[in-house]
């Protein structure tokens, strides 16, 4: 038997006379199959487990491969979770949720035109005024009925769950700002590659044509019919829990992903800060929460928003989607009164009812939910839940009636889901098992009238799995057509798509993300050499540190250390200082930590200057200007984590090597991406980090290795590990025949203008980028700055530098040490001209990045 075979089986047996508790979306009571899954059995039913255990790691890499995360309120991001079997809706039934769906967006939208506007609904005592005003969504300061928006609400989303008779409830509305569509959008593109067989086989609506819809209405929202609209997606940055949501929306819209500080607010209009102007914005599609969308007027500790933004509102110069006052439209509070408030505006009755719901603010509802407190859930008209017990619970009630609610839970219909935890790697367990499901779905005004997606994003929660429980998983949901020749979304005719001019969309903010996604990008890349060398090293001499190969490891080492700090409370401080010295016992010790301090090296993240911790700073430079890059980002990103996570699990010397092979794979293919990158601003400034880091990079590593003697064949050793470091090794021995003086490796690391290891070949292709900067007028103090490094480095005498003064080299030093400071104070520079946005709002997020980005840094020196 197959999984579903065995699924729908277990599921029938114990059904047989019984009326079942849930209902289950694959099978019927008396165990045959829904009708929705009847023209996909042939196909489905051969699935085997080992089929879908292939399937299910062909997700996991795939969902990686793009970046896709999530992050529950709190948490840090994971992985996003798609099951293989999708929830599978038949037409008829569609159709009828569909047209429930259209008139709830349409009550929603009258709601809110009606709570901002004319406020009918609070004069005429329909909706209890405490109930509305006192909810943290009701924006006050837009809330003039003289700038009524007669469409306020053009995209909102509802949670639906099906009660054990089959029956579609309301478990909430999202108007403030709704996510999900990204997801949905990318659970499609996944199932459809992975089950490519059940996939053809199932007719059913693609989502493209909705996502070309929302484009159109959103340059249709524009106000004053502008010829050329600009719309912005404002984001609260990468670390917001949909990030990734937020930037696929961006990215398939073709809009600027923004933060608050890449807009601001002059003359009451807003405006996107692009190089050394500014360009007009004339509809933002909001994802910041609008209590923090403006510091000015709402929250003043917020540093999402734009100061100003509820003026521009007011004023009309900009459309804000949704609304800034959308969020009052969350409150569970409202669940009981829509009814009497569809009969008052729509003079319609309710075609989608929600799960019961009673408002504590009104005596009789207050009753029924204080003596039904065992079996009722408690929330806050904001929507979070209550905890406690009975007591607890009477208590909040009674002291805030108008700040709670209690709702019936129903036992939401169950559908199949494939038995594996998804936070492990283990194996699966082989079976699908049922899960309690919501499905959300999304609601557009196009054209004349609103469109829900055919489709959605369906959610499974606590499944358990061998008495293991994943909190949520999502699926991919298939509505089929009643006829294949049936327009996808129903949109035989879409409108004229407005031509929107597309500007620049690299503003201060992107470039510094790009500058330091440069950065980051080869520190990271360069330690890894590094670790490759050193590892090399060690696998021959850890166990001799008194030859002179074990003293080239120690200045290895040592190079590794200013560029990764070893704290002083490692364990096994004390063996690295013992390394290179006479004593015995502290070389002997030696070999254990070794093999610790690499795998700190590459994994630690709270390791100063490690590569995780550079890789962690990359990926959030990637996360804010997400919308600009390749998808292969993504991938590399992916591969990168595979070899981080395959040499945390083995703690044998060996992974050591293979997994920093592999993490510098993956790095190589970022500088494929950068490399692939459309000649802008942005490409230059991230070219301009590139350069930057390296040039700092190769006079880290020399001052580390070529400053001191310590003999002929120590130093001969030591030079070739300054030439691993740099991949220069073959291009050195092609010149010289193998024959290593430190004359030579200057010459080659310092001075040769086609070496792209040398810091001349860097500072000649920097002011290249530097130059291609619209800032740059060829006499700014950057270039002035760079121009000073290039005459001090190329005219440098060698032999002057390799002079040697007692057991070191001094001149060599004071050169090296200079170049350092050099190279940071031009880094400075190029940020004060090409990065600065002066003091716009910033976020939590970023401002820690900036503060690692220091604590990261290549040694003292760095910037």
């Amino acid at each position: 038997m197959t999984v579903l075979d065995d699924y729908t089986a277990a599921l029938a047996q114990p059904r047989l006379g019984e009326a079942p508790d849930r209902y289950d979306e694959l099978v019927a009571p008396d165990g045959t199959l829904r009708p929705a899954w009847r023209p996909l059995a042939e196909a489905a039913f051969r699935l085997t487990a080992g089929d879908l255990a292939r399937v299910d790691e062909e997700i996991q890499r795939t969902l990686a491969d793009d970046g896709v995360t999530y992050a529950l309120p709190g948490e840090r991001p994971e992985p996003w979770r798609l099951d293989p079997v999708p929830l599978v809706i038949e037409p008829d039934e569609w159709s009828t949720l569909e047209v429930g769906l259209t008139q709830r967006a349409e009550l929603l939208n009258a709601v809110l035109a009606d709570l901002y506007g004319p406020r009918t609904l609070l004069r005429s005592g329909v909706l209890p005024a405490p109930l509305v005003l006192g909810h943290p969504g009701y924006a006050r300061v837009v809330a003039r009925a003289s700038n009524a928006d007669p469409r306020p609400l053009l995209l909102s989303a509802t949670d639906l769950g099906r009660t054990a008779a089959g029956e579609w409830r309301v478990l909430a509305d999202r108007a403030q700002a709704p996510s999900g569509m990204g997801y949905a959008m990318e659970n499609r593109r996944v199932v459809s590659r992975v089950l490519p067989e059940l996939y053809r086989q199932a007719t059913l609506h693609r989502m493209a044509p909705f996502f070309h819809a929302l484009r159109t209405s959103l340059l249709q929202a524009a106000p004053g019919d502008p010829a050329d609209p600009r719309v912005v997606v404002l984001s609260p940055g990468p670390h917001s829990e949909t990030a990734y949501d937020q930037a696929f929306l961006a990215s398939t819209l073709g809009f600027p992903l923004v933060q608050g500080s890449d807009l601001t607010v002059r003359d009451g209009a807003v405006w996107m800060r692009v190089f050394e102007h500014l360009e007009p914005v004339h509809v933002i599609l909001r994802r910041v929460d609008a209590a923090f969308s403006d510091p000015l007027e709402l929250r003043g500790d917020s540093r999402l928003g734009v100061a100003g933004l509820s003026e521009a509102v007011r004023r009309g110069t900009v459309r804000v989607v949704n609304g800034l006052g959308s969020g009052v439209l969350e409150n569970p509070g409202l669940l009981p009164y829509l009814p009497a408030v569809a009969q008052h505006l729509l003079g319609e009755d309710l075609r989608l009812d929600a799960v019961p719901t009673w408002w504590c603010g009104e005596a009789e509802q207050r009753r029924t939910v204080l003596d039904r407190l065992d079996e009722l859930e408690v929330r806050r008209i904001d929507g979070s839940r209550v905890e406690g017990d009975r007591d607890t619970l009477r208590a909040r009630i009674l002291a805030e009636p108008h700040a709670h609610v209690g709702q019936q839970p129903i036992a939401l219909s169950q559908a199949p889901t494939f038995g594996r935890e998804r936070a492990s790697y283990g194996p699966p367990t082989g079976r699908i098992a049922p899960g309690p499901m919501s499905l959300r779905t999304f609601s557009l005004w196009y054209g004349s009238s609103y469109r829900p997606l055919v489709g959605g994003l369906a959610t499974v929660r606590e499944r358990h799995d061998g008495g293991r429980t994943s909190p949520w998983v999502s699926k991919d949901v298939w509505v089929l057509k009643k006829d294949a020749a049936e327009p996808d979304q129903h949109l035989a005719h879409q409108l004229q798509l407005s031509y929107a001019v597309p500007g620049a969309a690299s503003g201060p903010r992107v470039l510094d993300d790009l500058f330091w996604f440069g950065r980051y990008r080869e520190r990271a890349e360069d330690l890894l050499r590094l670790v490759l060398t050193a590892h090399a090293l060690a696998e021959d001499y850890r166990s001799r540190p008194w030859s002179s190969g074990g003293a080239s490891l120690a200045v290895a080492w040592s190079a590794i250390h200013r560029l990764c700090p070893l704290p002083a409370t490692a364990p096994y401080a004390a063996s690295f200082v013992g390394l290179a010295g006479p004593e015995a016992a502290r070389a002997e010790a030696f070999g254990a930590p070794l093999d610790a301090e690499f795998h700190a090296v590459l994994l630690d993240p709270t390791r100063e200057g490690s590569v995780a911790q550079s890789l962690a700073a990359l990926r959030a430079c990637a996360g804010g200007v997400r919308d600009q890059l390749s998808a292969d980002t993504w991938r590399a990103f992916a591969a990168l984590d595979r070899a981080a996570a395959a040499l945390t699990a083995s703690p044998h010397s060996h992974r050591v090597e293979e997994a920093s092979g592999r993490m510098l794979d993956g790095m190589l293919a970022l500088t494929g991406v950068t490399a692939n990158m459309v000649r802008d601003p942005g490409w230059h400034m991230a070219g301009a980090g590139r350069t930057l880091e390296r040039a700092q990079q190769v006079a880290l590593l020399l001052a580390a290795a070529t400053v001191e003697r310590r003999g002929l064949d120590t130093d001969r050793r030591v030079l070739n590990v300054v030439l691993g470091a740099t991949e220069s090794v073959v291009t050195h021995r092609r010149r010289h025949r193998g024959y290593v003086k430190v004359d030579s490796v200057l010459e080659l690391l310092l001075l040769d203008p086609h070496n792209p290891r040398s810091v001349a070949f860097c500072l000649d292709e920097l002011r290249g980028h530097l130059a291609a900067m619209p800032g740059s007028t060829g006499s700014t103090r950057p270039e002035r700055l760079l121009e000073e490094l290039v005459e001090r480095v190329t005219t440098v005498d060698v032999r002057a530098l390799v002079a040697i003064g007692g057991a070191h080299r001094p001149y060599l030093r004071g050169f090296l040490a200079q170049l350092v400071a050099d190279v940071a104070q031009l880094s400075d520079a190029v940020a004060g001209l090409h990065l600065a946005a002066g003091p716009g709002p910033r976020s939590f997020g970023q401002l820690v990045s900036r503060l690692s980005r220091h604590q990261g840094s290549l040694g003292e020196d760095a910037p």
